[in-house]
């Protein structure tokens, strides 16, 4: 108990002598999932505290970072009035705070986060951009989405895009001076665990588990005999994503359904959860998600690796992204990819070489790429042989988070 007092009083006197980093997400699920373990790893550096709303995830979040988290209620919706009062909490919490940093992510927690910031005087204030949802946007919504990026920026003291591309973007759209703008490593606001997404990682897992690979729905309810098309083996895609429509699922389910009238061997898993109040897909989407016989729709999963294993690529048809995630764990898992050409996307994916990039929003090229994927057995296999190591090589979890860290200790 007497060591446990000491060991207990030397962490807190460690503490005290760090500077303090807040780092501050709209939702708790992008702390715990899209940033999962960087503030554990910086804590060794720097005093850490979590700002994000109080929903399902804070408490585990907080738990699995191992550090102090504080409860403000943000939400993803325009809404001026709960907006102020966010805004007038972040000043509050940084008065008592003092930080040395304020980094945030996500547009909302940026936008209130940043301002909060500037008012307080807060010395290094950073904003990662991971996407920009005003991209899809029109007419006075892209007006005043514009104006509330650039009133971001200006908070800020630094500016992050996660991707080459999206970084061109915003000097070409004069978002800010590009003096702020600045790249960490190659990419991606966390990088990835190539250990924990393997296949080799994903066996011993569901072996010490005493879990079975993923048994889809068409092994009860088809026999793969309907076409002349039919082989013994089917070909999966997958797509790992929210069920929503800027992640073109209504492209993806329309083309695949096309392709799967003449190839029944064709199959579709998907991975994900809709989200009804921002961004509903086509109601013939969704009942086609639940009825089609060669549709395997798992919803959310918190352990995406078993059906990245059990799938022969990835289709991902997304009209806008920062770093997509999910493109670099299928690539560690060993799976080519059918991608979007659009920022991160198309530089996580060299065309024909780890996969292939198509326009956005086009079911048709879509039908064609998929359609590519299951008469080009040899191509697709040199594809997903050379995948992993295009993922190690430059996306590796600590090569991203130490070049974050030198970032902060260059500030």
């Amino acid at each position: 108990m007497l060591l446990n007092l000491f060991s207990t009083l030397f962490r807190t006197l460690i503490t005290l002598d760090m500077k303090k980093i807040i780092r501050i997400t709209t939702v708790p699920a992008s702390m715990k999932i899209l940033l999962k373990g960087q503030l554990k790893f910086m804590s060794q550096y720097y005093e850490m505290v979590a700002i994000s709303s109080d929903g399902e995830g804070f408490d585990d979040m907080v738990k699995e970072q191992e550090v102090r988290g504080i409860k403000v209620n943000m939400s993803r919706k325009i809404t001026p009035w709960n907006d102020l009062k966010v805004l007038f909490q972040l000043i509050k919490i940084f008065r008592k705070e003092k930080p040395y940093i304020v980094h945030t992510h996500t547009p909302k927690a940026g936008t209130l986060g940043m301002w909060a910031a500037w008012i307080c005087r807060v010395p290094y204030r950073l904003h990662t951009v991971a996407g920009m949802p005003l991209l899809e946007a029109t007419g006075a919504k892209r007006k005043i989405l514009d104006i509330v990026e650039k009133m971001t920026y200006s908070a800020a003291t630094k500016v992050y895009p996660n991707s080459h591309n999206l970084k061109k973007i915003i000097e070409d759209g004069k978002y800010c001076k590009p003096s702020k703008l600045k790249v960490i490593g190659e990419g991606s606001s966390n990088g990835i665990d190539t250990s924990f997404f393997s296949k080799e990682a994903t066996l011993e897992s569901l072996n010490r588990e005493g879990k079975s690979p993923h048994t889809f729905k068409w092994n009860n309810n088809e026999k793969n005999e309907a076409s002349s098309n039919s082989t013994n083996k089917n070909f999966v895609f997958c797509f790992v994503g929210r069920v929503v429509k800027d992640k073109g699922i209504n492209e993806l389910v329309a083309a695949f359904i096309k392709l799967n009238n003449i190839y029944d061997n064709a199959k579709l898993l998907i991975v994900g959860s809709f989200e009804e109040n921002l961004d509903s897909v086509l109601s013939q989407t969704k009942e086609a998600l639940y009825s089609h016989p060669s549709i395997d729709f798992v919803g959310f999963q918190a352990d995406v690796r078993p059906f990245l294993m059990a799938s022969d690529a990835l289709a991902f048809p997304s009209y806008r992204e920062g770093f997509p995630n999910v493109v670099m764990q299928a690539g560690a898992m060993g799976l080519p990819s059918i991608v979007s050409n659009i920022n991160g996307c198309n530089e996580i994916i060299v065309d024909g070489i780890n996969g292939k990039i198509i326009p956005p929003k086009d079911e048709n090229v879509l039908f064609e790429a998929m359609k590519y994927f299951v008469e080009n057995e040899n191509e697709v296999k040199d594809m997903a042989s050379r995948s992993r190591e295009m993922i190690t090589t430059r996306y590796e979890r600590g090569k991203i988070w130490n070049a974050l860290l030198k970032e902060y200790q260059s500030l």
